[in-house]
């Protein structure tokens, strides 16, 4: 497959004034469950060459997102009674609340491919309606200097759509990196790789690694950390794990870290972006440590100076807090340390250099990640034989498993902070595949990727 090269699509938007009368026209919350609304989108229309197609395949991108989500019941085009809307004219509210349709929202549309000299440009514009308060609440054109880029299109509709029904910014127009790998390959194995959220445009990013590992998108652009195994510089039968960063936009890598004596591996960034934790192994003893990006190996502070093994940091969304993994108590368990080293004062009430927050006897605690949005926590855990996600809140409470697989591992949350991605392995012997599970712990979805796939992480959105 050919490298991805990036290329920055310019995006107009116009947001029109929205009529006042439904201002509060929202999906209900309850606890961290939607209440679904229901909400029709019929087929846009169509002006200009291969404006049609367009138009019909933009529609069911953008339906098929928002019925990824558990914010939303799509209703289904088979029942509506107007089918060819005019965008310049509001819809008949009464056709859109009868029986069997009973919509709450509706959204409109038109695609326009208009064609100047050599170049082609593409524009949708679209209108989204309260049909119970019988006004209008989003007015937009959106475009792309190419038509090839609907899918974007598509996905910006949709997180507009989203963010001005359920208040939560959208993360439908954004990707996820992954470890592609051949059905049937062992050990570390894979290549970088990188697809839309939902599974489109899957490309490779590197074109001469064959040992990827544990990829992290940067929070704040288009960069990736990964770790990859390469030949060692002394003993030509040996390997070393040497850390990238990758820049999506120009191909351009860097080596971070690449210690004969050590080895550094499960980096993250800051949430800015700047600096990163990772785990060092020194004579074989895991510790955290962390690295401003500008200045490099001479900013590194250690934080955490114990005998066991400490690993995969995540920061809080300010930065100040860091949650990772350790074997240092009971068996392999969660904490929590300040970023700077501090003591801290636990849920116990004690003063520590690091809280545990999980306690369950028997089971193993990894890949913990820290929610965009602070309020919860990812994690994979082993117990009973099997491995699942689940979520618990920076103070330990909260606890909750959202999947049921064989073998789920390595969650990544969406920009939002409301989908989480992860690897699954369906049973023995079968190969690993990407899956998402909402924070409700419904609508787990299999993301579809070309081969095999590991190590999910999930990127900004695109600008």
């Amino acid at each position: 497959m050919r490298t991805l090269s990036l290329i920055m699509i310019a995006i107009a938007s116009i947001i029109l004034p929205a009529a006042p009368a439904s201002a509060q026209l929202k999906v209900q919350v309850v606890g961290e469950e939607y209440v679904p609304m229901r909400i029709a989108i019929p087929d846009f229309g169509a002006q200009g060459p291969g404006a049609a197609e367009i138009a019909r395949d933009l529609g069911e991108v953008l339906r098929a997102d928002l019925s990824s989500s558990t914010a939303f019941s799509l209703i289904n085009k088979a029942s509506f009674i107007e089918r060819n809307l005019d965008i310049a004219l509001p819809p008949t509210f009464g056709d859109w609340s009868v029986a069997g349709i009973e919509a709450q929202a509706l959204v409109v549309g038109k695609v326009i491919v208009t064609q100047a000299s050599s170049t082609t440009s593409l524009t949708v514009q679209f209108r989204l309606y309260d049909v119970y308060g019988q006004s209008q609440l989003i007015a937009s054109e959106l475009t792309v200097p190419t038509p090839l880029d609907w899918r974007r299109l598509a996905h910006k509709v949709a997180d507009e759509v989203y963010s001005r029904l359920t208040g939560d910014t959208g993360y439908f127009d954004s990707r996820i990196a992954f470890v592609s790998k051949t059905p049937g390959e062992e050990g570390f194995r894979g290549r970088l790789a990188i697809m839309d959220q939902d599974g489109a445009n899957a490309e490779f990013l590197l074109s001469g690694f064959s040992a990827v590992m544990n990829p992290r998108f940067s929070p704040t652009r288009q960069m990736i950390l990964y770790g990859a195994y390469v030949p060692h510089p002394v003993y030509p039968q040996a390997t070393l794990l040497r850390t990238y960063l990758y820049d999506i936009s120009n191909g351009r890598q860097e080596i971070l870290a690449e210690n004969p004596g050590s080895m550094e591996y499960s980096a993250r960034f800051s949430p800015d972006g700047n600096s990163i934790a990772f785990s060092r192994v020194v004579n074989g003893n895991a510790d955290i440590y962390i690295m401003d990006l500008a200045r490099g190996s001479s900013s590194e502070r250690r934080l955490t100076r114990d005998s066991a093994v400490d690993t995969s940091p995540s920061f809080s969304p300010d930065g100040k807090k860091i949650v990772f993994e350790s074997d240092r108590g009971a068996g392999q368990q969660l904490y929590i340390m300040n970023e700077n080293g501090e003591p801290m004062t636990c849920p116990s009430g004690a003063r520590e250099a690091a809280c545990r927050i999980t306690f369950e006897d028997g089971a193993r605690f990894g890949d913990p990640v820290w929610s965009p949005r602070g309020d919860w926590i990812a994690f994979s855990v082993q117990r009973r034989g099997q491995f699942a996600i689940g979520v618990i809140e920076p103070s330990g409470r909260g606890f909750r498993i959202l999947t049921d697989g064989y073998q789920d591992e390595s969650p990544s949350w969406s920009p939002n902070g409301r989908v989480i991605v992860f690897q699954r392995t369906a049973s023995k012997g079968a190969g690993p595949k990407l899956y998402s599970v909402d924070l409700t712990a419904r609508n787990t979805r299999r993301v579809p990727t070309p081969r095999d796939a590991t190590n999910p992480t999930w990127g900004p959105l695109l600008k």
